[in-house]
Parts: structure tokens; C-alpha cells; sequence
């Protein structure tokens, strides 16, 4: 394995940073145009040249979705899109379409193509045919099994990146048609209505009807992963918030770590296991990647999905002498809560809220007013962007 890559998601410029901070290599996003993520905020021209000049100055790299089935009416404008991102110098676009792949080569463009997810290559002559094309990566289906990722490396040795984490599609790696029917949305050409999380009626069925999928968790097989030749590991949520980013990139980046160090416990993976199924609304399961998934990976019939409350707030500054550090409030917390601190740079650790001082030093009870700034004593170096959520899970009970 020449490398091995973490690919994270970023909806705008602030969760690119985030990612970054957190662990990760690469970070994909959208322009205005041409993406499939038409409800994120995505990047406007001189944002992505922003956000290429930021990752270049951190050593990291910037991938640009232009994903989606172009109509005739799409075609205009692209040579244009295409050109105005090499200028900027982005490291790779990420396409589904062969007019794309064809329009790169044509105009003699100097950044990479990696073929979408959208292609669903699931199979090594799919794979070779898109090499020919002059793809440097595959990002195969999501519904790809670990045997079909060993032969589609052993055919055509080029990068492999797969997704690791995140919502699936009840359709195939997102050729669906439901938003379309239902909602005259394309979901193809970045305005799915997720017609998948709808609930139906049924005649005579009082509990409701989904075909909703569980999310991709494919922690418990990174490493066979890494020995089958997979060199990036993606993270889907350009929809997400930081402390989602924050939270999923710092686990992987640690996981991945420790297995290139051959030092990853079971009580280890464990534990970030059960940090990974806290910080999101649904469940996760493995999916495709040993077995078809059956019913224990789909809800049918009903499902929670209780927004997540556990990001208590971000740290925006630590003054060592003091120790004081000046906090952002996400959500309640209160006196004689128990909390944790993580980031990118620290070691998680536990903390007893004993006094709560709000902007003019007084002390207060509870921070329930969202995004008031208040400042807590902590004897533990902390750093802008650390963040503090509620503690559940004691990592030394898993060692």
C-alpha cells in the first residue's frame, strides 16, 4: 500500500477547516454547479480557490464534485467550469459523467478525475473501461464487497477510495428516480428530496411503511480494507455540522493510525464504535461489504430519529495562566454536569462543571441561551476548536 488516505466531507468553508483540523488528508466539496449536493451551502469560484490555497498550505488536498447526469441544457458552460478550476489548481474532480472525463482530456486540463460513486463500478472490466478514459481513482459502489475491491485492485492498480461512514441510498449508489416521481426533483442532478426517509400509509397498517437504509459504518473493517488495496477512505456528509465532522474524522484518523501502527485493541474499536452510532440519528450496520444486507440493515417499519443533543460546546480560547477557557455554548448544559473535552490535539478527558462564569465574570447556573459565550476554569490545556460534549462512554472500561 503506497498510502492510505481520510476523505472528508465539507458542505462550506468552515467544516473544511474543521476536517482538516481534525484528521483528515483530503476534504471533497462542491462549486455552485454541477454537484449533487444542491442544499449545501457549497463554494462560490473564489471560495474554492480559497479553500485550494488553505489545504496546499496545510500539505492536504481539495477534491471538486461535478457529479452529476448532464443534460443537453448542462452541457453549455462546462468546458468554461472546468477550466476556471484548473486555474485554481484543485487536486482532483470527481465525476460520474464521461463527458467530463472526455472534456478533461480534450482540454488538457492538469487535475485529476476520479470516477464517482455514481458509476457504481462494482466490477474489474467496469473499472478497466473507466481507466482507458484516464481515471486516476475509482470510488466504487457503495454496495462493492471486499472480494470485488481486491480484484478490482489486482485488474487495474489504480487508487480505490470507498465510503466508510454515512447515509446510503436505497437505491443503487444513487441511480434513483423516486425524488423525480414524486417530487419532479432530480435526484441526479443534485435535488433529491430523500423520498427514501418518506413514511407511507398502508391500508390497514397502523405503523407506517419506510424503506429507509440504516447508515454505512465500516469501522470493525478498515484493516481488511487497507490489505484488500483501498487508499481512501471517505466520509459522506457535506449536509453535516462540525461537531458530526469533528466527532467521525478524529475517530477514523485515530483508528487508521493505529492500525498502520499495529496497536488497535478490540476494546478500542469498541469504544469508537459506540462514540460513531452516539453522534449520528440512525443506526449503522457493515451493508454490503461481507454479506447482502437483509432486514436487520433497513427500517421497514417505523424508526427513531432523535436529533443529536450531546455537543455542549466549541472552545474558542484557552488562557493558560488563568486557565480559563471561553466556550461557545451548542446546547444546555448546567452546574455539576459531567462533561468531556476532545479535539484534535488532546487527549479526551472527563471534567465537573463546578462554576459557570458568563461574559462579565458573574457566575451562573445553566447556559441555555444558544451560543452564548461563557467561560469555565480548566485545568487541562485546551486549544481554539477543541470541543466539549456529554460524557457517556468511559474508554477505560473498554481497555
Amino acid at each position: 500500500m503506497d498510502y492510505v488516505e481520510l476523505l472528508a466531507p465539507a458542505g462550506d468553508l468552515e467544516r473544511l477547516k474543521i476536517a482538516y483540523l481534525y484528521g483528515a488528508d483530503a476534504v471533497y466539496c462542491s462549486g455552485k454547479k454541477y454537484g449533487l449536493r444542491a442544499n449545501a451551502s457549497n463554494f462560490t469560484m473564489e471560495e474554492l480557490a480559497s479553500a485550494t490555497n488553505y489545504a496546499h498550505s496545510l500539505g492536504k488536498k481539495i477534491y471538486v464534485t461535478v457529479n452529476i447526469l448532464f443534460h443537453e441544457e448542462e452541457v453549455d458552460g462546462i468546458d468554461a467550469y472546468l477550466k476556471d478550476l484548473d486555474k485554481i489548481g484543485i487536486d482532483a474532480v470527481i465525476a460520474s459523467d464521461i463527458l467530463v472525463m472526455k472534456k478533461v482530456q480534450e482540454l488538457n486540463l492538469s487535475f485529476e478525475v476520479h470516477v464517482s460513486t455514481q458509476a457504481s463500478i462494482l466490477n474489474s472490466e467496469a473499472a478497466l473501461f473507466y481507466k482507458s478514459l484516464g481515471a486516476k481513482r475509482l470510488v466504487l459502489a457503495r454496495e462493492a464487497h471486499l472480494n470485488d475491491i481486491k480484484e478490482i485492485k489486482k485488474a487495474t492498480n489504480l487508487d480505490l477510495e470507498c465510503f466508510i461512514h454515512g447515509a446510503m441510498c436505497t437505491s443503487f449508489s444513487g441511480r434513483c428516480v423516486l425524488s423525480n416521481v414524486c417530487t419532479n426533483r432530480d435526484s441526479n442532478r443534485g435535488g433529491c428530496a430523500q423520498i427514501c426517509r418518506w413514511t407511507f400509509g398502508i391500508e390497514d397498517v397502523e405503523t407506517p411503511f419506510s424503506m429507509t437504509p440504516k447508515d454505512l459504518n465500516l469501522i470493525e473493517y478498515i484493516s481488511s480494507m487497507i490489505d484488500a488495496g483501498v487508499n481512501s477512505f471517505k466520509v459522506e456528509g457535506r449536509m453535516r455540522g462540525i461537531y458530526y465532522i469533528a466527532t467521525v474524522i478524529l475517530v477514523y484518523r485515530r483508528v487508521i493510525d493505529k492500525i498502520l501502527m499495529h496497536n488497535l485493541s478490540n476494546g478500542e474499536v469498541q469504544y469508537y464504535l459506540d462514540i460513531l452510532n452516539r453522534v449520528a440519528n440512525r443506526e449503522s450496520t457493515p451493508q454490503f461489504i461481507d454479506k447482502l444486507p437483509g432486514s436487520k440493515e433497513q427500517y421497514f417499519l417505523g424508526r427513531d430519529e432523535v436529533s443529536n443533543q450531546d455537543f455542549l460546546g466549541l472552545v474558542l480560547q484557552y488562557d493558560a495562566k488563568s486557565k480559563i477557557a471561553t466556550i461557545e455554548q451548542r446546547n444546555y448544559f448546567k452546574v455539576g454536569d459531567v462533561v468531556e473535552f476532545f479535539g484534535p490535539s488532546i487527549k479526551t478527558f472527563t471534567y465537573k462543571i463546578e462554576k459557570i462564569y458568563d461574559e462579565n465574570g458573574d457566575t451562573i447556573g445553566i447556559a441555555n441561551h444558544p451560543k452564548m459565550i461563557i467561560k469555565l476554569k480548566v485545568d487541562t490545556c485546551l486549544e481554539k476548536f477543541d470541543m466539549m460534549r456529554i460524557k457517556v462512554f468511559d474508554k477505560q472500561e473498554y481497555l
